[in-house]
């Protein structure tokens, strides 16, 4: 936090910090609205201290299923000499030695049902995709804060509605809600965070936002043994977000879409507050937030749609890796961790290692984009998952700690990659269509998400099936990055030419246009 103690030294006349911060300042061209605030202080610290436990219910969610639908060993209990799945067979005995209850028991989701697990959970992923545009909507009309405090109400309700719903397809539905509701969550307090946080602290305080899912993953394996009943599973999973209601006293509204919403007096409001909490002086926020507004009424933005990702050649090639390289993340990330779920041995061992490999790996993330770049990173890091992933197809099944350790480090891999492509496609896409490009990217990743579940139960069909899936399509990924340009150190493109020729080479000098 060494610049935060430039940034809390007093202002000058004209609004601005003492020489060294007016530097400062310069370099990262900032706006009234992040010299008032500052770009890291405590304010931004203790709202990020409040926003960040968010993620554990979204991981606790995302990968219930997990637990939520863990196999069970079950025979035939209406006729025991008959084969389990036979059509003759019209209930089941189950194994309840590691789980007295699961989904698969309460609702006997065997033979030819056992895929309505991976169903519900393809379901739930397309709720998280749902989520995200609609909240991502009302985020943008009605502000970061009521769409999130709703989300969390909503996500507390259905979560714990669902412990109570006698039927499956209605545990589908509720599910369905609770997934709506924490993507977003999920998209309201990445945009409030990556609003407030200066731009020389966004590229860190993007992967560390990652850290409490990382936490939550964790925390599951513990939630299920403790909690054994899927009901007291689920409810455990849920209640928390009883605390989360707090937001709505305890986080402030973003300034930055007051300030665009034409709200200026409450814009300025919060921006005083943060300043006083970040030793900053306040005696003209008021008059440069004004003057400020004046000058963005004047100004003709342009905007652009999605077909413009599309329209010129090296663009619309561009998108396409970066979408695949998203997809590769929704699949392989959320594929391998269910993969680890049916690999045998200790669930709970199994699912506590996988997660505790994907901290440090995402900790190894900032490390790497900062030293090596992000093409590289995602290179790297997509090639280790499909290396690791495929090398599971020649290992006996029955060498259980092998499988897990291989399939753990993939999962390493692939919680280095999530954070690159996020911050990756942040710097490829032109400001005119960066928050749609993104978008569509996202919704490329939780496609992704929706085939996992089923890409993991085809273990039953063939037990090299799934790692090979898993394998090929992050290596197909790394070739795709080769090309693509590097977007470190370099100017963020504006418009669809910028966009365009970034990344281009002359064919006389092999110099790269686009830098600007």
């Amino acid at each position: 936090m060494g610049e935060t103690n430039l940034e809390m030294r007093p202002r000058t006349e004209d609004g601005v910090t003492a020489t060294s911060a007016k530097k400062s300042d310069s370099k990262w061209n900032l706006d009234p609205i992040q010299r008032a605030m500052g770009q890291l202080g405590w304010w931004h610290i203790m709202v990020c201290a409040v926003v960040f436990p968010l993620k554990f219910p979204v991981a606790w969610h995302q990968m219930g299923i997990i637990f939520l639908g863990a196999a069970m060993n079950y025979t035939c209990a209406s006729n025991t000499t008959l084969d389990a799945c036979s059509k003759e067979c019209t209930s089941w005995e189950y194994d309840r030695s590691v789980f007295t209850s699961t989904i698969i028991s309460e609702w006997d989701l065997v033979c030819e049902k056992s895929n309505l697990v991976n169903l519900s959970q393809t379901i739930f992923m397309f709720g998280i995709l749902v989520g995200g545009v609609v909240f991502g909507s009302l985020a943008d009309k009605f502000g970061r804060r009521p769409p999130m405090v709703a989300a969390v109400i909503i996500q507390l309700i259905s979560g714990v509605a669902t412990v109570y719903i006698p039927w499956f397809w209605g545990f589908v539905v509720l599910r369905f809600i609770t997934a709506v509701a924490t993507g977003g969550t999920m998209v309201t307090s990445f945009v409030l965070i990556m609003e407030i946080i200066g731009p020389k602290w966004r590229e860190l305080f993007s992967v560390l936002y990652q850290i409490p899912f990382n936490l939550g993953h964790l925390t599951l394996a513990g939630f299920a043994y403790f909690l054994r009943d899927w009901h007291h599973f689920q409810f455990g999973i849920s209640i928390f977000s009883v605390l989360l209601i707090s937001y709505y006293w305890l986080v402030p509204e973003s300034p930055r879409f007051l300030f665009t919403s034409g709200n200026t007096e409450r814009a300025v409001e919060v921006l005083e507050k943060a300043a006083k909490c970040n030793k900053l002086s306040t005696d003209n926020i008021r008059s440069e937030v004004e003057q400020f507004a004046k000058t963005k009424n004047t100004a003709v933005a342009a905007k652009g749609n999605v077909f413009d990702l599309f329209r010129t050649p090296n663009l619309r090639a561009k998108t396409l890796y970066m979408c695949f390289n998203w997809f590769v993340c929704g699949l392989a990330f959320f594929g391998v961790a269910q993969y680890i779920g049916h690999s045998g041995g200790d669930i709970f061992v199994n699912v506590a290692i996988g997660a505790a490999l994907e901290l440090p790996g995402t900790l190894i993330c900032i490390y790497m984009m900062k030293a090596y770049g992000r093409k590289k990173t995602l290179i790297t890091s997509n090639t280790v998952t499909g290396l690791t992933m495929l090398a599971i197809a020649f290992v006996p099944q029955n060498v259980t700690w092998l499988n897990v350790g291989l399939a753990s480090i993939g999962l390493v891999g692939m919680s280095i990659s999530f954070p690159t492509v996020y911050l990756y496609a942040g710097e490829l896409f032109p400001t005119v269509v960066r928050n749609v490009g993104i978008g569509t990217a996202s919704m490329i990743a939780r496609i992704g998400s929706m085939i996992a579940p089923f890409v993991a139960g085809m273990g039953a069909l063939a037990y090299w099936l799934p790692p090979v899936i898993f394998g090929l399509t992050p290596l197909i990924g790394a070739f795709f990055v080769f090309f693509l340009p590097e977007t470190q150190g370099h100017p963020l493109p504006e418009t669809i030419e910028d966009g365009e020729n970034f990344g281009k080479r002359r064919s006389t000098d092999g110099v790269e246009n686009g830098r600007h």
